[in-house]
C-alpha cells in the first residue's frame, strides 16, 4: 500500500498530457528525463534514509524540525499543505476532463463538469474518512489499473521505435536551456515521491517499510514515465503531438484503433482519481500532525474511532471545493494556473530543506546507525540539494518570489499558535 501511495500520487492525470507539453523540446526532453529520474532517485534515497532514522508521523515536518527547529519546519509544512490541496484541484479537473471525452454532456451541460468534479472529490474524501485501509485498497487498485496503459505504451515503444522515428524528433537542436525547461516539466510527473513518509504513524514497522516503499515506488514511477512518455514523443509526429489533447489515447488509436484510444482515456481518468485519493489522504494527515505538535489549531488534531483525521480531511476538501468553483469562472483561470505553479515551488522547497536536513543531521551526529555510510550519504545529500536548487531556478523568478510570500504567510499563524500554547491555563 505504501508503494501504491508513492506510485499513485506521482502518476496522476498530468503524465497523460505531458508528452504534448514536451513536444517542442524534441530529444532535449529525453535528456531532461534522465536528469529528473536521477534527481528523483537521489531524493528518494534522502527520504528513505531519513524515514529509516526517524520514522515519526509527518515525515518531512519531523526531519526539518530536528535539523532546523520548529519555525522552519512549520513554514515548510505549511507551504507543502497548501501545495497539496491546490494541486488537488488540478488533479480532479484533469481527471474529469478525460471523462468528458467519453461523456460529452460533462462538457456541454452548464455546471456539469464542476458537479462531477465535486462528486468524485467528496466520494474519495468519504473513503479516506472511513479509514486508512479503505483508502489504501483504493490506492492499490487504481495504481495497478493506471499502470496498464503506460506499460502497454512502453511495450509498443520497445517494439516499434525505429531510427526514422528518432530522426523526426531529432530535428529540434539540443541546448542547455531547452533541457532545463523540459526538466521542469518532467519533474511534475515525479512529485509525490515523499508520500509514504507522511502517514508514518499509520504504517506497521515504518522504519523498514517506508524506506523500501519510497525507493521502490520512485524507481517504478521514473522507469515507466520515462519509457512511456519517450515512446509517445518518438511515435507521434511533433506537430501532431504539440496540438494533442490526449497524446496517449491518440497513439493507442493510431496503432490499435479508436476503441483502444477510448479505453486509454478511461484509464487516464482512473489514474487521476487514484492520485486524488492519495493526495486527499496527505491533505488530512499533514495538518493533523501539525496540530498534534501544537502549531496548528487543536481541532485538526481530532481523530475518529477509526483513527482518521476527519475534520482535517473535510476542511481541506472544503478548500479544494472553493477553488474548483472559482476555477469554473473564466476570470479565475489565470489565477488558478499561477496557484498550481506556486504549489510546485512549495514542493521543491520541501525537497531542498529535507536534503539540507540530511546533511545537517549527519554533521551534528544525530543520524543513528550510519557508520560506514557517512561519505556516500553526504554526497547524495549534496547532489540532491543542488538538484532541488536547479529545479527551483527552472520554475522561474516570479514563482520563486511569490512562493516565498506564500511560505512566509504561515509565520503569523505559527507565532499565534505558539503564544496560545504558552498562555497559562
Amino acid at each position: 500500500m505504501c508503494v501504491a501511495l508513492v506510485v499513485g500520487n506521482s502518476i496522476g492525470s498530468g503524465v497523460f498530457l505531458l508528452p504534448a507539453a514536451l513536444a517542442p523540446y524534441g530529444l532535449n526532453s529525453v535528456i531532461a528525463w534522465g536528469f529528473t529520474a536521477c534527481g528523483a532517485l537521489l531524493l528518494a534515497v534522502v527520504f528513505a534514509q531519513l524515514s529509516r532514522a526517524f520514522p515519526q508521523a509527518g515525515g518531512p515536518y519531523a526531519y526539518v524540525k530536528l535539523a532546523f527547529g520548529p519555525l522552519t519546519a512549520f513554514i515548510v509544512a505549511w507551504g507543502y499543505w497548501i501545495s497539496i490541496w491546490v494541486g488537488n484541484v488540478t488533479i480532479a479537473t484533469g481527471a474529469v476532463s478525460y471523462l468528458s471525452s467519453l461523456l460529452p454532456w460533462i462538457g456541454t451541460v452548464p455546471g456539469a463538469s464542476a458537479a462531477v468534479t465535486l462528486f468524485f472529490l467528496w466520494l474519495l474524501t468519504l473513503v479516506n474518512c472511513y479509514g486508512i485501509k479503505a483508502s489504501g485498497w483504493v490506492q492499490s487498485v487504481t495504481t495497478v489499473l493506471k499502470l496498464l496503459p503506460l506499460v502497454a505504451i512502453s511495450a509498443l515503444g520497445l517494439y516499434s521505435v525505429r531510427t526514422a522515428t528518432v530522426a523526426a524528433a531529432a530535428g529540434i537542436p539540443l541546448s542547455v536551456s531547452s533541457v532545463t525547461a523540459a526538466a521542469t516539466l518532467t519533474l511534475w510527473a515525479l512529485l509525490g515521491l515523499e508520500s509514504a513518509t507522511i502517514p508514518a504513524s499509520k504504517v506497521r514497522d515504518p522504519g523498514r517499510i517506508i524506506p523500501r516503499a519510497t525507493l521502490l515506488g520512485t524507481f517504478i514511477t521514473a522507469l515507466i514515465c520515462v519509457v512511456a512518455c519517450t515512446t509517445v514523443l518518438l511515435l507521434v509526429p511533433p506537430k501532431t503531438l504539440a496540438s494533442s489533447n490526449a497524446p496517449f489515447a491518440d497513439l493507442a488509436a493510431q496503432f490499435w484503433g479508436t476503441t483502444a484510444g477510448k479505453v486509454v482515456a478511461v484509464f487516464a481518468a482512473i489514474s487521476g482519481f487514484g492520485a486524488l485519493n492519495g493526495w486527499i489522504l496527505l491533505q488530512g494527515e499533514l495538518p493533523n500532525v501539525l496540530a498534534k505538535n501544537g502549531v496548528f489549531p487543536r481541532i485538526f488534531a481530532r481523530d475518529s474511532a477509526r483513527f482518521t483525521p476527519v475534520f482535517a480531511l473535510m476542511f481541506s476538501s472544503g478548500l479544494v471545493s472553493i477553488l474548483i468553483l472559482m476555477n469554473y469562472q473564466r476570470s479565475m483561470v489565470s489565477m488558478f494556473t499561477f496557484m498550481a505553479l506556486l504549489s510546485t515551488t512549495a514542493c521543491l522547497v520541501l525537497y531542498l530543506l529535507c536534503s539540507l536536513a540530511l546533511l545537517r543531521l549527519q554533521w551534528t551526529g544525530q543520524m543513528p546507525g550510519q557508520r560506514g555510510k557517512i561519505v556516500p550519504l553526504a554526497i547524495v545529500g549534496v547532489i540532491a540539494t543542488v538538484f532541488s536548487l536547479w529545479a527551483i531556478v527552472g520554475a522561474g523568478a516570479e514563482a520563486v518570489v511569490w512562493g516565498g510570500v506564500l511560505l512566509l504567510l504561515g509565520a503569523p499563524l505559527y507565532f499565534l499558535m505558539r503564544h496560545h500554547v504558552e498562555q497559562p491555563a
